[in-house]
């Protein structure tokens, strides 16, 4: 065999044991892999065997749910979800339910706790500025007369107690000083005395009266004089004006001191006494703060608006506090002990009941009928309910704003039962977003121009929707932008929960 036939027998051999050994490697190795992989594949569908499968949702819309399998709107497989044993757990005082991170952090879930401790009784109000009436008087006349000489002119003038106010002439004042000046040139004692006494019933000062008894003169005017400092707050009169003793001339007030004049409810009423200290600002001067006290707390309730007036008075000086100016008044009263707090905005009212929304952790909420009690500020007691050290939720409260639409809600947040194939049949409500057009509150009705209800198959429109029994508009005006909830009742569609769009 030459040579070259030798190395091509060589190269062939060689070229056959590599074929084989490839061969031999590939029918062995996939073997291998194939076995690893069933056996992994084999424990997790073992695993999922054992969990119960919640329902089947869209692989590009968890909102998509079907309580079987089929196809999403998007022509994808739906996938199947398993119950992890923790979608719902039980509580003592109430249902628990879990909703996911995303969802809890697109509603702005904000939670505070359960504070034990001194709550005082702090009343927020407002009030007035008013004049403070011991300061205040109005210039009558005694007899019937003429306006002469009149130095005020404007209402809001100052003037300094003895000061000249105008001048009167009266025939019948004008006659009673003649009859005192022949009683004095009679000198009749008693005629002397009496015609004196007449002068002064007449509103004759006694300075004028001792000019008069030493001039003997009869003057055709007299002058009116100030009786105390102050401004001029009413003017009723004008030069030439013929008045009697029933008119009014004019009102002084002095600023030196003010009352403010507070309204607080009846509910906290018992809460006021006399001698509490208070604090006073008003937006016209914002960072400043008067301290004042309460001096008089008024005995009776404004019959319309159910309110105890309260007066605090302040010094006044520089005239900054300006009658009927308003105020923001705290009134402190005392503090009550061991007391279970949480922030007002907590708390969900519907009808007579109370509740509390629990954040207990790891995504899950308990909804907690409440007892509450004392009012102050931005807090409220609560008498029963829950513990010190709980969790309380404080914001994205619009969910739940009425008992019948609480549980919908709750049911909503949580893992919801799947949807069936036909609207017609579910239960649940349904979300949508939209703007007020109109509202008629005390129909129960209102009007919505709305987005599309994809949910319905509704279309852009605007219509009149019927509110649930308990659902409050309160806080809503026209052309506030929402969103809302619809839940069927019968054969129609009725909006079981409503909010502005954001809180």
């Amino acid at each position: 065999m030459s040579a070259s036939n030798k190395t091509i027998t060589l190269v062939a051999a060689i070229a056959v044991s590599l074929g084989i050994g490839w061969y031999l490697g590939q029918s062995q190795a996939p073997s291998s892999v194939s076995q690893q992989a069933a056996s992994e594949q084999g424990a997790q569908t073992a695993a999922k065997k054992d969990k119960k499968v919640l329902y089947w949702v869209a692989p590009m819309d968890p909102n998509y749910r079907r309580d079987k399998p089929g196809k999403s709107p998007m022509g994808m497989d739906l996938i199947p979800v398993y119950d992890d044993g923790g979608s719902e757990a039980s509580d003592e005082k109430g249902p628990v339910i879990k909703i996911s991170p995303a969802v809890e952090n697109n509603l702005g879930v904000r939670t505070a706790v359960v504070e034990e401790g001194k709550l005082w009784r702090k009343i927020d109000t407002v009030g007035y500025v008013d004049f403070d009436e011991s300061k205040v008087s109005h210039v009558h006349l005694r007899v019937d007369g003429w306006i002469e000489k009149l130095a005020v002119s404007v209402e809001g003038d100052r003037v300094k107690k003895g000061q000249r106010l105008f001048d009167l002439y009266s025939p019948k004042l004008v006659n009673a000083m003649e009859e005192y000046v022949q009683a004095l040139n009679s000198s009749n004692r008693r005629l002397v005395s009496a015609s004196e006494d007449k002068l002064a019933s007449l509103g004759v000062s006694k300075k004028q009266i001792r000019a008069l008894q030493k001039n003997r003169k009869v003057p055709q005017t007299i002058s009116i004089y100030a009786p105390q400092d102050g401004i001029v707050s009413k003017l009723l009169v004008r030069d030439g004006m013929y008045i009697k003793p029933m008119n009014k001339v004019m009102t002084l007030a002095d600023l030196s001191s003010v009352w403010l004049l507070a309204e607080v409810f009846e509910s906290q009423s018992e809460w006021v006494k006399e001698g509490q200290s208070a604090d006073v600002t008003l937006s016209y001067l914002p960072g400043r703060t008067w301290e004042g006290t309460v001096e008089y707390v008024y005995p009776e309730l404004d019959a319309k608006n159910r309110t105890l007036k309260v007066r605090l008075r302040f010094d006044n000086p520089g005239e900054m506090l300006k009658p009927n100016m308003y105020a923001n008044v705290s009134i402190y009263g005392g503090a009550k002990d061991n007391v279970l707090s949480v922030p007002r905005e907590a708390v969900l009212r519907s009808g007579k009941k109370e509740r509390l929304i629990i954040a207990k952790g790891n995504g899950r909420f308990a909804q907690r009928e409440v007892v509450t009690g004392l009012e102050s500020g931005d807090w409220i007691e609560i008498k029963s309910g829950v513990s010190a050290g709980e969790r309380v939720v404080t914001s994205a409260q619009f969910l739940i704003d009425s008992e019948a639409s609480m549980k919908a809600s709750l049911a909503r947040m949580s893992d919801p039962a799947p949807e069936k194939d036909s609207m017609q049949d579910m239960d649940m409500p349904v979300k949508g977003k939209g703007k007020i057009i109109s509202m008629m509150p005390e129909h129960g009705m209102l009007t919505l121009e709305h987005e599309a209800i994809d949910a319905l198959g509704w279309p852009p429109m605007t219509m009149d929707f019927i509110l649930n029994d308990g659902v409050s508009l309160k806080g809503l005006a026209v052309g506030d932008e929402v969103e809302f909830e619809l839940t069927k009742v019968g054969d129609d569609y009725k909006i079981s929960a409503i909010g502005k769009q954001g809180e």
